[in-house]
């Protein structure tokens, strides 16, 4: 027994001499740590997990904020003019925490929204007074050449979560989050809203909805038991703009049999969401 324990305690040293080895020998370059890790993890002095994690980290101090960030044109924003009627369907859509708050244009960023901070707003009875211009918050800049490690740093310092990402001529190219820089380090991070991200349709009260105008006519038939044709237009965006006879800008409103559906989000080519509610008779 007492041998068996003395061959134990000699393979340990073994290993231990073998690490202790290889950064005797001061590691160089990248691919000599990146050995070292190799022969801790098949050895099991780590597990594979805490190898991945630690390439991440190595790989982030590499990467640039241009890497990971979300494109301009996929960035959720909202606009300072919008109502509390109007941003609330956005936000349930989207189902984001923070967004950016733009003014005139996209590149007037103002400030950054906290979904959390229009909760008294909406218990509020009275929202004539609402001005999202009350609500902003500081919001980082960052250019895109940023090192990850580096930002990071600074969204733990600043204990900010959101920056936005500026090109060389000073224009918004994106923005990039802290769990975007997590997971490059510890791979693909999933929250419970990321399950629902695909749906078209959600109720924000009692016969009141946001719609995507993508939503296939026959998935709007089914969730509310209608009879919508879908032989000229595929979606419920193309029967809208058919009812408008135009295309119609933000606030338009009309009635479809039964339905009035207002614009919510459109631009000069398409509409992309709309609110909806029930019409019922005086």
């Amino acid at each position: 027994m007492n041998e068996d324990r003395l061959n134990g305690d000699s393979g340990s040293q073994s290993l231990i001499s073998r690490i202790a080895s290889l950064f005797s020998r001061k590691p160089k370059t990248k691919q000599d740590l990146e050995d070292v890790l190799t022969m801790a993890a098949d050895d099991e002095v780590i597990d594979h997990d805490a190898r991945s994690i630690i390439e991440g980290a190595m790989q982030v101090g590499e990467m640039q904020a241009r890497d990971i960030m979300i494109p301009r044109a996929q960035m959720k924003v909202i606009k300072s003019d919008c109502s509390l009627e109007e941003i609330l369907p956005q936000i349930i859509s989207s189902a984001h925490s923070r967004y950016p708050v733009v003014g005139e244009n996209p590149d007037d960023i103002l400030g950054m929204l906290l979904a959390k901070d229009l909760l008294p707003q909406i218990l509020s009875s009275d929202h004539s007074g609402f001005n999202v211009a009350d609500l902003l918050r500081k919001i980082m800049v960052v250019p895109e050449s940023k090192r990850l490690n580096i930002l990071l740093r600074e969204f733990r310092e600043r204990h900010n979560h959101m920056a936005i990402v500026i090109d060389e001529y000073g224009g918004v190219a994106g923005l990039v989050t802290i769990e975007d820089v997590l997971e490059e380090i510890v791979g693909e991070i999933e929250d419970e809203t990321d399950v629902e991200t695909d749906n078209f349709i959600h109720k924000i009260m009692l016969d009141d909805y946001f719609v995507k105008a993508l939503t296939p006519i026959d998935e709007f038939n089914s969730y509310f038991s209608t009879e919508f044709s879908d032989e000229e237009f595929d979606t419920i965006g193309g029967l809208v703009i058919q009812a408008f006879g135009h295309m119609p800008t933000k606030n338009e409103t009309i009635i479809i049999n039964g339905f009035e559906f207002k614009v919510i989000n459109a631009d000069l080519r398409k509409i992309h969401s709309l609110r909806m509610r029930p019409v019922t008779s005086e």
